[in-house]
């Protein structure tokens, strides 16, 4: 049994010491990192290697790269060593929730929703570290990546655990100077005559859906400004350079400043988006994980 023991923690070492060198590029830099010499970095990754009967490594004088092998190997061992971490942690957090929470939300959403609400997470909960990152590229959640993603729209299958957050349903707005230039328009067909910003990820001719006495139907619309973000959009329409048709929550504060003005709501097809957290459920999701994702749950609510 002490054997066997010993045995699964020098296997737990040496993906440790396989993932700093696939991190750092070297034997040299992956010793320095966990305190080893280079020449038992490189016998370590040699017995790895004889133990799997692969080459995991092409090695030059200049650099290290993987093979095919080596990175299914990393993204094996990442995922080993952070259950190891996972479950010690669960122990640890028998008592208040602590440790490092990685937190992936898109750019708009999280700075417009949930970073305003992190100091009052940290006040309830002063043990836990959040590292929270804004960016629009889907982070891999299996891989370790982040222990919890916000996810906009349908979710791709997967063994990761979904909870529903809310939804963000779509809003056409104009700012009132815009309007009072420009007209406020009555019917869907109005907007042909109008400046609608639009958003540049569509490959197909842009349309806006709507909805007349239980029909839906969409509408081709054009503009001479396209962003990637509601956010952006919001900020133009707000500006009075035209009108935009977005996500609720990137432009909620405008609305409730009068800044903005919901228009043609009467035709409003009530197309929404669900928001989902997204993250390694199971009997061991470390409590720092439950009680941020109820916090989510809990203080985001619908849009």
């Amino acid at each position: 049994m002490d054997a066997k023991m010993d045995g699964s923690a020098d296997r737990a070492r040496a993906m440790e010491v396989f993932a700093a060198v696939a991190a750092e590029g070297s034997f040299s830099a992956a010793g320095r990192r966990l305190d080893l010499t280079p020449s038992a970095v490189s016998r370590t990754v040699d017995r790895i290697e004889a133990r799997l009967g692969v080459r995991l490594l092409l090695r030059s004088t200049r650099a290290l790269a993987l093979t095919a092998e080596g990175e299914a190997y990393l993204r094996s061992a990442k995922r080993i060593l952070a259950d190891l971490d996972d479950s010690e942690q669960a122990i640890a957090d028998q008592g208040a929730p602590r440790g490092r929470l990685r937190v992936s939300a898109a750019h708009a959403h999280g700075r417009l929703c949930i970073v305003p609400r992190l100091g009052e997470f940290a006040r309830r909960y002063p043990h836990i570290v959040v590292d929270i990152s804004l960016s629009d590229r889907l982070v891999d959640v299996a891989a370790g990546e982040a222990d919890v993603a916000v996810r906009f729209g349908p979710l791709a299958d997967s063994p990761l655990t979904a909870r529903k957050l809310g939804e963000n349903r779509r809003v056409v707005i104009a700012s009132p100077a815009y309007l009072a230039r420009h007209g406020t328009p009555q019917l869907p067909e109005d907007l042909l005559g109008h400046n609608c910003l639009n958003f540049n990820f569509r490959r197909a001719e842009p349309v806006w859906p709507f909805r007349r006495d239980g029909k839906d139907f969409a509408l081709s619309v054009k503009g001479n400004i396209e962003a990637n973000n509601g956010e952006t959009l919001g900020q133009l329409a707000a500006a009075g350079v035209g009108i935009a048709r977005v996500g609720a929550f990137s432009v909620v504060d405008e609305i409730a400043r009068g800044e903005l003005v919901p228009i043609l709501e009467d035709y409003n097809p009530g197309d929404v988006e669900t928001i989902h957290a997204v993250f390694a459920g199971g009997a061991n999701t470390p409590a720092r994980v439950r009680v941020f994702v109820d916090f989510l749950a809990e203080r985001l609510g619908l849009r």
